[in-house]
């Protein structure tokens, strides 16, 4: 997945530097209410589950920020598309965490970790560049 950013006009939230739709928005933050709801960890089968019932529009609840903000909603989408452009890109980045043993999935910091080192990456690159080697 790529990010791209504008650091002079970062927004407040990090889902809308992800995500690159509000829908997308929206969904992600509701998965990761869903998992900690559930004290920070939910099975494989949970996890199918709230794709069910986003894919059947059965979804409810109440909006956090934008235009419905503090409306109950009911949210609806595909299945498919939860998998390809929610979930996965927050597994591959480090925002959740799938356990092959236990099989559950859980919110995790890794994201914070990696982003720091590919600033460390890109310092290590300047400094090359500059004939500073380290």
């Amino acid at each position: 997945m790529v990010i791209l950013f504008d650091r002079f006009n970062l927004p407040d939230d990090i889902f809308e530097i992800v995500f690159a739709t509000n829908q997308q928005k929206i969904v992600a933050k509701e998965l990761i209410k869903y998992i900690f709801s559930k004290k920070g960890e939910i099975t494989k089968s949970e996890m199918s589950s709230f794709a069910t019932q986003l894919h059947d529009g059965e979804y409810a609840t109440t909006l956090e920020d934008g235009e419905y903000k503090g409306k109950k909603v009911k949210l609806s989408y595909n299945k498919r598309q939860f998998y390809d452009r929610i979930l996965t890109p927050m597994k591959s980045m480090g925002m959740i965490d799938y356990d092959l043993y236990k099989k559950t999935y859980k919110i995790t910091v890794k994201f914070e970790t990696d982003i720091q080192k590919i600033g460390e990456m890109w310092t290590k690159y300047v400094r090359k560049m500059k004939g500073i080697d380290e």
